[in-house]
């Protein structure tokens, strides 16, 4: 069965391997080839793609926890797509899913897309679709268990959130106001400070103007606070080395990302490592699929009522067009975004 008229799909391809911040030259947009539906695939129609940090890492010949981008082959990344005609079980026509078949407006998927239907009940409660791209998908996810299962942080503990104006820091930030801990963000330039500050954290650090550990510890005095208890991590470089400064005994830090050094590859500088061994650091980097599918019944029902209640919400940086995702991928290195950044077809 379909519905719709059918177009020829487009996808981005990755034409080499980037050399530092990647450029224009490294994606070319192409058709997809037209293809009869075997079993188990679906034909779809993309409204919203992801562009992620991680992503980055997929460009380079390297081994690592996903799988690398192959040279001249559609690039991959989370999208929100409606199902245009079905050969697998349980999707039909008009179903709106989540799936990894991004980078393009559509065209064929399969299995191996991971394709999942959106919940009605949150569809029909007035949930946007796109909110399984940022706080109820990866970005909200990464949060949760990083935060909650990770860190173990708990009511009381002072958390320091480094990018805490971008997808995954804001919800870090929120999660942790919503369990009555003391936080503090860091992000670049006044915009991004203030909205950190109407999420509900208690100090904000703008780490353009001026160094991360002498912010971070006016912060803690003015708090009284004698340092942090759980650091969550998506920059590294210099807001890990002050977080080494600052921490307290038996601190726990959660590496979810360290976006200073995606592009430039040089070894990072800790002058406070050594704090590990005297503060007794525990430090943990993790990925959101290592744990999702354990806890993913509990995330989305503690998620969805901190989102029903207004504890959690997300501003989304849009894009518009298939032509606009390189552009929008890049402003991530940029912070070019707040909150969530998403391409909207």
């Amino acid at each position: 069965q379909k519905v719709g008229v059918r177009h020829m799909a487009k996808a981005w391809h990755l034409l080499k391997r980037p050399q530092g911040l990647p450029t224009m030259d490294d994606f070319a947009l192409r058709e997809l080839p037209e293809a009869p539906l075997e079993r188990d695939q679906l034909r779809v129609r993309n409204h919203w793609l992801s562009v992620d940090p991680y992503m980055r890492g997929r460009m380079n010949d390297a081994k690592s926890y996903t799988a690398s981008f192959q040279l001249a082959q559609p690039m991959t990344g989370g999208a929100i797509g409606e199902v245009i005609e079905s050969h697998m079980d349980g999707f039909a026509p008009g179903d709106l899913i989540l799936h990894m078949g991004g980078w393009r407006d559509g065209g064929v998927i399969g299995l191996d897309m991971a394709p999942f239907k959106l919940p009605a009940d949150a569809l029909a409660a007035g949930m946007p679709p796109q909110t399984f791209l940022h706080n109820m998908g990866l970005t909200g996810g990464t949060a949760w268990i990083g935060l909650l299962r990770i860190a173990a942080a708990k009511a009381g503990d002072t958390v320091f959130v480094s990018a805490a104006a971008g997808a995954v820091g804001s919800a870090v930030v929120q999660i942790a106001k919503a369990r009555e801990m003391v936080v503090i963000g860091s992000a670049g330039g006044a915009e991004k400070c203030a909205w950190i500050s109407e999420l509900g954290a208690d100090a904000v650090i703008d780490y353009k103007a001026g160094p991360v550990l002498d912010g971070l510890a006016a912060a803690l005095d003015t708090l009284g606070k004698p340092g942090i208890d759980v650091y969550f991590d998506n920059v590294g470089g210099e807001h890990l080395d002050a977080a080494f400064a600052s921490a307290n005994d038996f601190a726990r830090f959660a590496i979810c990302g360290m976006i200073d050094v995606y592009n430039d590859g040089h070894p990072q500088k800790m002058h406070h490592l050594i704090r590990t061994i005297p503060a007794r650091i525990r430090m943990e980097g993790f990925i959101y699929t290592d744990q999702f599918f354990d806890c993913m019944e509990e995330f989305y029902a503690d998620m969805g009522g901190l989102i029903a209640s207004g504890a959690v919400t997300m501003r989304e940086t849009v894009h518009h067009g298939l032509e606009a995702a390189p552009k929008a991928f890049l402003g991530l290195f940029a912070g070019a975004n707040i909150g969530k950044m998403l391409v909207r077809l």
